[in-house]
């Protein structure tokens, strides 16, 4: 335990105590939420779990202001739910949620696919292991770093990581093609095969590595006029896939990887994303979903699936303490350019 404390910097220890299903619903009703019907309710904190389902009833919780020694304000949430909160309000957020994993691994796979077949094009005109030699990558990609203290080696590059992660994902990958490659050809898989193994993640920590140059033809294609923002709108996507993948909650989600802003008039679109107004938007689950919608334009344009998205958020849960401006949707934004 000392050495986790050290790791995640724990002030105290942990001392709460393993709850029962019937314990939990107890513990939920004792903090005002309302269950209607007890036995459905228990099914559901057994099946789906407690600690998952937290993360829908959060914002039914009480907060109070606070205000600290130093004279610093904030808010504190409480255990307490807001009056009115039922199981029920909870379970519709969740299978909300669900739904909303589902359209984005949708439009996610569309995006992933096409970006690795424009990689492949980009690099596999240099050379059919361009992705493998470290002078097709920009020099902070490749130079290794300090250890930080106490240690004081050096650090494995990001290109040198990349090639190990996705070596071992084609050592281990059950592929037919993998394995029929391994059995016909001495040489590591080229760069219009090797991406079929990587997952989003690897495609991401690729673009972001590419010379300055290659990050601009790559992001031409997209209609995307400064490279500089445009590995960080990839690695946004991947960290959306990523929570997919692992079915953690979406709708409300506070961005780790957010994107860098455009700049007004640079992608008429995206103007709505640009500004100091437009914070809140970025740090949060709309941004990734809007640079979804502008990826899948210039992929296929005549997709339905902005339409279908749409869709999807008139069945938002009605709750009074409950909307999509909290994840970043800005006001009327379904009849934005980039939604209409």
């Amino acid at each position: 335990m000392v050495g986790l404390s050290r790791i995640y910097g724990c002030m105290q220890p942990y001392t709460k105590p393993f709850l029962p299903v019937d314990d939990q619903l107890t513990q939920l009703q004792a903090r005002g939420l309302v269950v209607t019907e007890p036995d459905r309710a228990k099914n559901y904190l057994r099946h789906i779990g407690y600690y998952r389902l937290s993360g829908y009833w959060y914002p039914l919780r009480q907060s109070e202001a606070v205000v600290d020694t130093s004279g610093n304000a904030s808010t504190r949430v409480l255990d307490a739910f807001r009056p009115g909160s039922e199981f029920s309000h909870i379970i519709d957020l969740y299978v909300f949620d669900k739904k909303l994993r589902v359209m984005m691994v949708d439009v996610l796979e569309r995006i992933e696919v096409s970006l690795r077949t424009n990689v492949t094009l980009q690099l596999g005109k240099i050379d059919p292991w361009a992705h493998r030699d470290p002078a097709n990558f920009d020099t902070r990609f490749t130079t290794q770093q300090k250890e930080r203290p106490p240690k004081t080696g050096l650090r494995p590059s990001q290109f040198d990581e990349f090639i190990r992660l996705t070596d071992e994902k084609t050592t281990r990958s059950k592929e037919d093609f993998v394995q029929h490659f391994g059995t016909k050809y001495s040489d590591p898989l080229p760069i219009w095969v090797a991406p079929e193994v990587w997952d989003f993640g690897n495609l991401s920590i690729l673009i972001n590595g590419m010379r300055y140059r290659d990050q601009r033809d790559l992001a031409a294609v997209y209609g995307v006029p400064r490279p500089e923002i445009f590995p960080s709108w990839v690695r946004t996507l991947a960290f959306i896939r990523n929570i997919c993948a692992h079915h953690s909650r979406l709708w409300n989600r506070s961005l780790t990887a957010q994107p860098r802003p455009p700049k007004a008039g640079e992608v008429p679109l995206l103007d709505h994303l640009a500004g100091a107004a437009a914070r809140h938007s970025i740090e949060r689950f709309y941004s990734a979903v809007a640079l979804a919608r502008y990826f899948q334009l210039q992929i296929n344009p005549t997709s339905a699936w902005g339409a279908r998205f749409v869709e999807l958020t008139q069945s938002f849960p009605t709750n009074p303490n409950l909307d999509l401006a909290t994840a970043g949707f800005p006001n009327d934004w379904q009849n934005l350019p980039l939604w209409t």
